[in-house]
């Protein structure tokens, strides 16, 4: 209720304003989760460096999106060049809040519930692209958050969070189990069945199911393109033979449920 009073007299722009460059910090942290975790690394210390020369960055040139456009996306101290990832998950992360903060409105829940649940998001497509993995600290961390604010969640509670994580998780770990027993190799994930229990937590019964609708259309539009590319460069036996990670599908169809599911008519709840 604190929050909610602090942010409710806020002019509509100023408060979009403030998300979004609340959105950018959060990014920028989250590069740190991305670069470290895969790593058991620690997310908190040291401070940030430079990937090529170890230096640590100095504050005004850890400015989020600016400071990777005035050095030109270069260390100022060797001059290595910086991956353009960095700004861009800052800008994803700062778009996605504006979203989240567009649809819902201001309270405790949106700081506790739901902007970090699009940031631990964000940082599983990135972890998963770069490291084939999802990790738990993210994907099991986001389910207990999810259950644990699911009851005051107006519509949906409590038992729709435990429903969709446990359909989330029960089912789809079945369907890899059989998957395995029958073709003889891993089809589902371990890291995709956890991550699909704490969507579950967030989206309910349906809207689980939703998500695996969503991002197994876009995984095979995607993932079919892009091995026929490779095959067609010789850079890949077959077209089955090529290995994606499913994660990120997973994520566009959460996002597209959580965001705009209840507008474009798709049941996300009991």
């Amino acid at each position: 209720m604190l929050i909610s009073s602090a942010i409710a007299p806020l002019p509509d722009w100023l408060w979009k304003a403030f998300v979004i460059t609340f959105g950018l910090v959060i990014g920028s942290f989250l590069n740190v989760v991305i670069a470290r975790l895969p790593h058991g690394e620690s997310i908190i210390r040291p401070a940030s460096r430079c990937p090529s020369c170890s230096e640590p960055i100095a504050w005004h040139d850890n400015i989020p999106v600016l400071s990777y456009l005035l050095l030109r996306g270069r260390c100022r101290g060797c001059s290595a060049s910086i991956s353009v990832r960095y700004p861009v998950v800052e800008l994803l992360c700062a778009a996605l809040f504006l979203a989240v903060a567009t649809k819902f409105p201001p309270g405790w829940l949106l700081v506790v519930r739901d902007l970090p649940f699009v940031a631990m998001l964000l940082a599983i497509t990135f972890i998963d692209i770069d490291h084939r993995i999802i990790p738990d600290e993210l994907s099991l961390g986001g389910l207990a958050l999810g259950l644990v604010t699911a009851y005051w969640v107006p519509g949906f509670g409590l038992w729709s969070a435990i429903f969709g994580a446990l359909i989330g998780y029960g089912v789809f770990f079945l369907m890899s189990w059989f998957y395995y027993r029958w073709k003889g190799k891993i089809g589902l994930g371990g890291g995709d069945v956890k991550l699909l229990a704490m969507m579950g937590a967030y989206l309910g019964p349906t809207g689980v199911f939703h998500v695996v609708l969503i991002s197994s259309l876009a995984g095979s539009l995607i993932g079919l393109s892009y091995a026929f590319i490779l095959q067609r460069r010789g850079q890949a036996d077959s077209l089955m033979a090529v290995a994606i990670p499913f994660g990120p599908f997973l994520v566009i169809g959460a996002l597209y449920v959580y965001l705009l599911g209840d507008v474009l008519g798709l049941p996300v709840q009991l």
